[in-house]
């Protein structure tokens, strides 16, 4: 008996330990971008992105071999003001009509702590690609209770310069630097 529990916990070990990544895909109606900038030294102006579309390759036992690719229309910006989204999606910033997409791909995962890592990726804005590093946190993990099925979720956040993706109008007057706050939520794909 005592060789048949061994056995089968050696199977069993040996069967979590060569796991694939569980693939889970973005609920666009719960994940968005925030990001914030300055304003003159008056204030800090707010927009959001929405409407995701995305996997997420989770690895709960080696975070490290997980995988992330996003991608959003760029005209899913919302600022609050009509005037300024038109103007941000123009070719003054986003160049929207040229670019229509934003995308992210991870190229690799640092784990930092029981539930956060850094995520190195590429960030394509505007037609320009430049690597960055998102710092992320797992929030929950578990059995979504209305979905009855498993559901993650990710907060994410970055710092990016505007003028690296040719977007550095009114620099230094309206900050370069731009704040970047994510979150998003993924059901596991069927």
């Amino acid at each position: 008996m005592k060789h048949l529990l061994l056995s089968t916990a050696l199977v069993l070990g040996a069967t979590a330990a060569s796991a694939e990544p569980v693939k889970y895909v973005l609920d666009p109606s719960h994940s968005q971008i925030v990001f914030n900038y300055e304003h003159l030294g008056y204030s800090t102006t707010t927009g959001m992105f929405s409407g995701f579309d995305g996997t997420i390759m989770f690895d709960e036992a080696a975070p490290e071999n997980s995988s992330v690719e996003v991608s959003f229309p760029t005209d899913s910006l919302y600022t609050g003001w009509a005037e300024r989204t038109a103007h941000f999606l123009s070719e003054d910033f986003f160049g929207a009509e040229e670019n229509p997409t934003i995308s992210f791909k991870s190229t690799g995962i640092k784990v930092t702590d029981d539930d956060e890592g850094e995520i190195t990726g590429d960030l394509t804005i505007n037609g320009i690609t430049k690597p960055v590093v998102i710092e992320a946190e797992l929030t929950q993990k578990g059995d979504h209770p209305m979905m009855n099925k498993p559901w993650v979720g990710f907060d994410g956040e970055l710092s990016v310069l505007r003028s690296d993706f040719d977007m550095g109008q009114f620099a230094p007057y309206v900050s370069d630097e731009v704040e970047i706050e994510i979150s998003i939520e993924a059901t596991v794909a069927e």
